[in-house]
């Protein structure tokens, strides 16, 4: 006898139904070598040797068994395991059986699952009734035992209801055999005809549909165009339909279509179900801002902006990210240009793209969309659906704006300081700046510099400088062709868009007089020519209107007369720069003024800036009006016109004022000062508004009493303050911190501190004391400048800035610090004043002049006087001073030793163990003291080389005499300075004696952080102490350095990677480790608050607990 036919296996891509022999496609796609393989999605059918058949066969025909099905739910459901073989057990059928066994009949199965699975019994109970109820009597398929056979939808669709079996018998999916259309026979009867006998004979027999197409498989790919919601429609979805044999083709009872000669139809799978909008089929990985770490209070909508919002315009906060790679920039629309901003006053963009560019926009859900390009798309988060709703209206509200007419010259150049190669295109006025090549061919730049407000000048060979009011550019390109062909473009597209005018041309010379000084336009054609300030003929309008006492409007075209020689060198020499150093120093972003603010904007700013001097920097001695008129008589005869302007502005009076006092105008004509003579002719009448002390007005009129507070969640990153309205949204705000004027610790205990802006007040909760000092510290290494030690930094209660009254009435801007041990006095300009610092137990006299929002301290040698930019800070920093000397007086006094270890507020940095012994060498400690003062902001201090004669020089004289080393101030001579300092340290015996070298490598190594610190404490102590004195001393300093990272790039790793070989003179990944952790917790492993004998001690007992 013919042994039966194996079991046929399920197909990859589609399904045969015949019983003839199996052709060389399907048997390459049957996986007969792994059985193993007849898999989908975890849903395993047994076949094979591996467990018993599904059922016996006769002519090739396969019929399902309790064995088969239970094994099924068995292999891919192990908790079912039990209950499966319970109800059918897995007891193979003998492949030599003569006829085909009967199947069970559905009351069987019906009756097994509902006594062993109760939770199916009513879906069996439904599913025996249906069958019995749908049996036809006027057909006799088979032999009476097969009449109650379950069908395998039924027990499919049953068994479907159990959760956990969902998602595997979803790709199981039974198919109903259906009669053909008729093809012949009794046509009244009903009755039809199938072309196949054996379906007729056994219909209990089913076939699996199609397993699911694996041709597309999923990418993670950030470049893809856009994730399908759902699988396209098969293509024959619209085919002939009807009862006409000549357009149906021949099917299967499954519904597969046949060829001709009978060979199955590859089809496509049903499509799934259509997900919603926005959604992929494949997992993505959910991108969400970073979490807050200190939560903020302030005024409720203190901060917000009036920036026009329409249907193609718009700008907000935006959290967004390219891959993986998260920022919150400022995002704005002009309905042509999309650009994005690290902050609204930045002048160049980090992302700029014309709208013709985008491909798509999807709107997500949770203030999410995307906009796509042909092969990268970036992904956005609004903070509120307000927000969300308008971009995204917007952007498609810009779709189908035509693209911009190709670039009149575009290329490869090199861009120095930083160098940096780019892809650079000229687009009219504007040379935009692209990242690469493939940048300009998606059209998405990083931004544009405006040639309107610029000047190119030749440089070199293959070099030339583009120079804007902003920031000059150092570009350099490929050959000399290259550099004559962009300084034509350039220079024909610069003239293009200047003036005729020759005055105009004259005062554009200067960089900060070719954008408007009050609103940035570009070409500026009048000018208020008593300010010095030049400005577009739209605030020319508003000028006007303050009246011609105030501010003395000309054009640069017309008013030919007013333009004499004097007056043109004064705009070329100061001009805008000056104007807005004494009138609006400082504006907050918010209030900025821009080329596209409305007219009731344009009007309130001038209006605030001028009439009102929000914005003002007064004079040293504005509170007194006979100082200042004496004071402007002195400066008229000298050729100080900075001063003159303050005296001015600040409300000095040029002409005479008194018959035996001659005028200032007059005493610069005798002493031949014609700058100074023309300046005081143009401001013999004017009038502006009187001294207002308290510069925090500016927040009376913007902010009325009693508003409202919000909270809001804030976290620090470089030198920005984010703001959110819950913890992990997207950014409401962000904060400059430059803009910040003073920060205080609130006493009491809260962990709060305040934090004083331009234009708001803020409030900072901290969680500890810890998290407070953390945030605190942070915010003291942007504002405060270079040169502040790292006690300074860790100690500070108090912090303002401040402008210094020296002797005379001139004035400087300072930061004014009060910290644990005493006063310091830090000046903005360090290339002409030093640092002024005493101690609180010093001070002999202080106090406090409300009216001028000063205090003066003296000690027994100097006073100084300060004045504050507003009047709140200025009181609270005095009762902070109090509250220091208050508790100061009532501390006990102590010894020496012992006040050096007194406990003092909690702070980043303890105090030095001063009872340490060891001397660190005077070569060492000059060249570390330079750096510290002059070059902590140099960037790439310790990285870049200096200039090598001169190093050599420096070494030998720090060699034989370092109190005379020649140190310079400029940042050639900081670098010098650095290489000198490692040069020196190399040529020394090694810090680490090489005997001892293995441990540090073996300290370094240990994996547990406080086991490793505990070593590194242990083997400093086994140290020469003049070694560790100076290793002290160097890792100090670096920490001071990394400090400033922000400015001068030199993280604690990149300060590890260039100095490894000078402390260790070895080179090695541990050691590497080693020098960073040392410069990190330089005060945790150096400076200690207890003696060293007790941390031994300490030590020791971790060690015998350990043990």
């Amino acid at each position: 006898m013919t042994p039966p036919p194996p079991v046929p296996k399920p197909r990859a891509r589609y399904t045969r139904d015949t019983t003839g022999s199996t052709s060389i496609l399907d048997r390459n796609l049957i996986f007969e070598n792994n059985p193993q393989d007849a898999s989908l999605n975890g849903a395993h059918l047994s076949t094979g040797n591996e467990a018993p058949p599904i059922g016996g066969s006769t002519n090739g025909v396969v019929f399902p068994t309790l064995a088969g099905i239970t094994d099924i739910i068995a292999t891919n459901i192990p908790s079912l395991a039990g209950l499966a073989n319970s109800i059918g057990g897995s007891t193979p059928i003998p492949a030599s059986t003569p006829a085909p066994s009967a199947p069970p009949s559905i009351d069987t199965i019906s009756n097994n699952i509902s006594t062993s699975i109760p939770c199916l019994a009513g879906a069996v109970s439904t599913v025996a009734n249906s069958a019995a109820a749908s049996k036809d009597p006027t057909t006799t398929p088979g032999p009476a035992a097969n009449e109650g056979a379950a069908k395998l939808d039924s027990i499919v669709s049953s068994l479907a209801n159990i959760p956990s079996l969902t998602g595997i018998l979803s790709n199981v999916t039974p198919v109903t055999p259906s009669a053909p259309p008729s093809s012949g026979g009794d046509s009244h009867t009903g009755v039809k005809q199938s072309p196949n006998p054996i379906r007729e004979n056994y219909p209990h027999v089913a076939v699996l549909a199609c397993w699911a197409s694996q041709e597309e498989p999923d990418t993670d790919s950030s470049n893809e165009e856009e994730d399908q919601g759902a699988c396209p429609a098969p293509s024959d979805a619209g085919g002939p339909v009807g009862g006409d044999p000549a357009a149906n083709p021949p099917t299967t009872t499954n519904n597969l279509p046949l060829s001709p000669s009978g060979r199955t139809v590859p089809t496509r799978p049903a499509p799934p179900p259509p997900l919603p909008p926005g959604k992929s089929g494949k997992p993505l990985k959910q991108k969400i801002p970073r979490a807050a770490t200190i939560r903020v209070s302030r005024k409720k909508g203190g901060s917000k902006s009036s920036t026009p919002q329409s249907a193609v315009v718009r700008s907000s906060w935006l959290d967004v990210w390219k891959g993986f790679r998260h920022n919150v920039l400022w995002a704005t629309l002009d309905g042509q240009l999309m650009s994005l901003w690290k902050k609204r006053t930045d002048r160049f963009s980090e992302l700029l793209f014309h709208v013709s560019s985008i491909t798509n926009i999807k709107k997500q859900d949770k203030g999410r969309f995307a906009v796509y390009f042909r092969k990268k798309h970036y992904d956005f988060m609004a903070h509120s659906d307000e927000v969300h709703e308008g971009w995204v209206t917007s952007l498609l509200a810009t779709r189908g704006q035509p693209s911009p007419a190709p670039p009149e010259l575009h290329g490869q150049i090199t861009i120095k300081d930083p160098r940096s190669r780019v892809y650079a295109a000229l687009w009219g006025h504007d040379l935009w700046i692209y990242p690469n090549k493939e940048g300009f061919q998606l059209g998405i730049a990083s931004y544009s510099v405006p040639l309107n407000v610029a000047t190119v000048k030749s440089t070199g060979k293959h070099s030339f400088t583009l120079i804007t009011p902003y920031k000059s550019f150092n570009i350099s390109v490929d050959s000399s062709k290259d550099l004559a062909s962009w300084l034509e473009s350039l220079t024909s597209s610069i003239r293009s868009a200047l003036s005729c005018s020759q005055v105009a041309q004259r005062l554009w010379e200067n960089p900060d007089n070719k954008v408007c000084g009050d609103c940035g336009s570009a070409n500026p054609e009048w000018a208020s020519v008593n300010l010095l300030l030049v400005i577009c003929h739209t605030c020319a309008g508003q000028h006007r209107s303050l009246g011609s006492n105030l501010s003395k409007v000309r054009s640069l075209k017309m008013d030919n007369k007013v333009w004499t020689e004097p007056l043109i060198k004064l705009f070329v020499a100061y001009g805008n720069r000056l104007a807005n150093q004494v009138w609006a120093p400082a504006v907050p972003a918010v209030e900025q003024l821009r080329p596209d603010s409305s007219e009731e904007e344009r009007s309130k700013f001038i209006q605030d800036k001028y009439s009102m001097g929000r914005y003002k920097r007064v004079h040293a001695m504005a509170s007194s009006q006979s100082l200042m008129d004496q004071r402007l008589r002195q400066v008229a005869c000298e050729e100080d016109i900075e001063e003159t302007m303050s005296l001015i502005c600040s409300g000095a009076k040029v002409c005479q004022t008194g018959p035996q006092t001659p005028s200032a105008t007059l005493l610069a004509e005798r002493a031949n000062q014609a700058l100074q003579t023309e300046l005081l002719r143009l401001n013999e009448y004017t009038v502006v508004p009187p001294y207002m002390p308290q510069s925090a007005s500016r927040k009376q009129d913007s902010a009325p009493s009693g508003e409202e507070e919000e909270e809001l969640h804030g976290k620090l990153e470089d030198d920005r303050f984010l703001f959110s309205l819950e913890n992990n949204s997207a950014a409401c705000d962000v904060l400059d911190l430059r803009e910040v004027l003073s920060v205080f610790i609130k006493p009491g205990g809260q962990h709060q501190f305040e934090m004083v802006t331009l234009n708001d007040q803020l409030v900072c909760d901290a969680d500890d004391q810890e998290v407070l000092l953390s945030h605190l510290s942070h915010i003291l290494k942007v504002i405060l400048p270079g040169g502040v030690s790292y006690a300074e930094v860790g100690g500070t209660s108090a912090a303002s800035k401040v402008s210094v009254v020296e002797v005379g009435g001139a004035s400087s801007d300072a930061w004014l610090l009060l910290w644990e041990d005493g006063v310091s006095l830090h000046p903005v300009n360090r290339n002409t004043q030093q640092p002024v610092r005493m101690e609180l137990n010093a001070l002999s006299h202080h106090e406090m002049n409300p009216s001028e929002n000063g205090i003066t301290m003296a000690t027994t040698d100097r006073s100084v006087s300060v004045r504050f930019e507003e009047q709140n800070s200025c009181q609270t920093w005095f009762n902070h001073l109090q509250r220091a000397l208050t508790n100061q007086k009532a501390a006990p006094r102590q010894p020496p030793a012992a006040a050096n270890h007194r406990p003092a507020r909690p702070s980043l940095y303890p105090q030095m163990d001063l009872s340490s012994k060891g001397s660190v060498p005077v070569a060492i400690q000059r060249c570390i003291s330079h750096i510290t003062a002059h070059g902590l902001k140099v960037e790439g201090v310790y990285r870049r080389c200096g200039l090598a004669p001169k190093v050599s020089r420096l070494v030998e004289v720090l060699m034989t005499s370092p109190g005379s080393a020649p140190l310079e101030t400029d940042e050639q001579g900081v670098l010098d300075a650095g290489s000198a300092l490692k040069q020196f340290v190399r040529q020394q015996e090694s810090l680490v004696p090489d005997r001892e070298l293995q441990q540090w490598l073996h300290a370094a190594g240990i994996p547990e952080e406080r086991s490793r610190f505990t070593a590194y404490r242990r083997l400093l102590r086994k140290l020469p102490d003049d070694n560790r004195a100076t290793l002290n001393a160097l890792f100090g300093h670096f920490y001071m350095v990394q400090v400033f990272s922000q400015v001068n790039k030199m993280s604690a790793h990149n300060l590890a990677v260039v100095l490894v070989p000078t402390l260790f003179q070895n080179i090695n990944q541990d050691l590497m480790q080693l020098t960073r952790e040392f410069i990190i917790h330089h005060t945790l492993l150096f400076l200690r608050p207890g003696g060293g004998e007790r941390e031994e001690e300490q030590e020791e007992e971790e060690e015998i607990t350990a043990l």
